[in-house]
């Protein structure tokens, strides 16, 4: 009987710890990233769930005869971005799975 009462103890641990990885993760998703690019020429903002947000361009960048120019900026930006995102994720995330042997 008395493991009974362990795996009780155990199983609300679980609970617990799993409620709190929703709103971990619910307050990530909330969360917007800002990447810049062009010494803040562009600006893109994604949120924890990896959407694109909003584009911010300096008209100075927007150069007609040199597109690439503004292209790589963008995706620069973006990608900063979402590595923000991908660091957060982890730096919260990782809390609840230290010690765990997970594979991935």
């Amino acid at each position: 009987m008395r493991g009974m009462g362990n795996m009780q103890g155990m199983m609300k641990k679980m609970q617990k710890m799993q409620k709190e990885m929703m709103e971990a993760q619910e307050a990530l998703n909330a969360e917007q990233f800002e990447g810049v690019a062009g010494g803040g020429m562009v600006k893109v903002a994604v949120t924890g769930q990896r959407e694109i947000v909003e584009v911010n361009l300096d008209p100075s960048v927007v150069d007609p005869d040199d597109i690439e120019m503004l292209q790589d900026l963008i995706v620069v930006a973006a990608n900063e971005a979402l590595k923000k995102v991908d660091e957060k994720t982890n730096a919260t995330m990782g809390k609840f799975t230290q010690g765990m042997n997970l594979p991935f």
